[in-house]
């Protein structure tokens, strides 16, 4: 009878979806000119596996792995900043390594305009990459969201919102997700009409190199904390910013809060700027509804290349027998300044 029992217990919870669902979140994949010149082959390719290498356990882990692409796929001339366009191949490398979802709602994204947006779109499509926060119409947004995942029988929403974009106006019909509270709900209330059980927003928010979330964050935090979220994911300072679990009462619930994971890959010089946050959390069901639970950070950093022929590497915090000899004193100070001036003031985000 007590084995009978279990059996009932086991397939119930199967029918129920009862498994951990594993999420991986990064930063700002930025592409400046000197990365692209670094990945550049003699054919006129570009290479970028040396890049993600040492990171790839870590993205493979998650069922589901999500990254910031800031960079319109906008074809030749490839350019860096102030307005960027990185090669094809990158966002192909992105995927090799693991990430699944790609969110391109952010201040470049209008860089090459309309036609840079609307190329992103369809590159990422050609290359069977989800992706949300910019559309080439408003048909194509409302194919597509709200996205729910299916991860393990736990129904995932993912929505991706900008502050803006660096003041260049959309000129004709694509679409670029923005901060707008109602907006924001209403998309909130239709993926839970759809079927959401849990609802991640990432917003592209704050004010860059502040190493704390300004009003504005905390402002926007609390409205969805309010509107029931279980995930909020930002990015945008290109500094790592503190992370929380926030209960809310409302709800019953833990809220995992992460005001901004810096950069996962750029050519930026500032010390804070040199590497970034990986956020590992997972979602579990208990009484029928999911949980956040086991929420963390691993830190990382950005190796530059020092000759010809050499490419940008992230360097784990546990690795450093991975970096060169003129690269520690850099990760040394970027490590103990993100460990002393911001995740100090983590509440129950411990490091990995």
């Amino acid at each position: 009878m007590k084995i009978l029992s279990i059996l009932l217990l086991s397939v119930v919870q199967l029918l129920q979806g009862n498994h951990t669902v594993n999420l991986t979140f990064v930063g700002d994949a930025m592409q400046h000119a000197p990365q692209i010149t670094a990945a550049q082959q003699p054919d006129g390719t570009h290479d970028y596996s040396p890049c993600f290498q040492y990171l790839e356990e870590d993205i493979r882990w998650a069922d589901l792995a999500v990254v910031n692409l800031e960079c319109p796929l906008a074809g030749r001339p490839y350019t860096g900043y102030p307005c960027f366009s990185a090669p094809d191949s990158y966002a192909q490398q992105l995927k090799d390594v693991g990430f699944d979802l790609f969110l391109t709602a952010n201040n470049h994204c209008l860089d090459r305009r309309d036609r840079g947006l609307v190329r992103t779109c369809l590159t990422l499509d050609s290359l069977r990459i989800p992706h949300i926060g910019t559309y080439r119409d408003q048909q194509e947004r409302s194919k597509r969201l709200p996205y729910i995942v299916n991860i393990k029988g736990m129904r995932i929403a993912f929505l991706d919102y900008t502050y803006g974009t660096n003041g260049i106006p959309i000129q004709g019909d694509v679409v670029v997700d923005f901060l707008d509270q109602q907006l924001i709900a209403n998309d909130i209330a239709q993926a839970r009409k759809q079927g959401a059980e849990a609802i991640c927003v990432n917003l592209h928010w704050g004010i860059e190199y502040q190493l704390k979330p300004v009003a504005s964050q905390r402002t926007l935090a609390d409205f969805l904390v309010a509107q029931g979220v279980d995930l909020i994911i930002g990015g945008h300072p290109h500094v790592v910013e503190p992370m929380e679990m926030r209960y809310s009462k409302e709800y019953d619930k833990n809220v995992l809060l992460v005001y901004s994971m810096g950069n996962f890959i750029s050519n930026q010089s500032d010390i804070d700027c040199r590497g970034g946050a990986m956020v590992k959390v997972s979602l579990k069901k208990e009484n029928g509804r999911p949980v956040v639970v086991n929420p963390r950070y691993k830190l990382f950093f950005v190796q530059k290349p020092r000759s010809h022929g050499e490419n940008y590497v992230l360097i784990p915090e546990a690795r450093p027998d991975l970096l060169r000899a003129d690269s520690q004193g850099e990760f040394n100070r970027f490590m103990q300044r993100t460990h002393d001036l911001v995740m100090s003031h983590n509440i129950s985000v411990p490091n990995e």
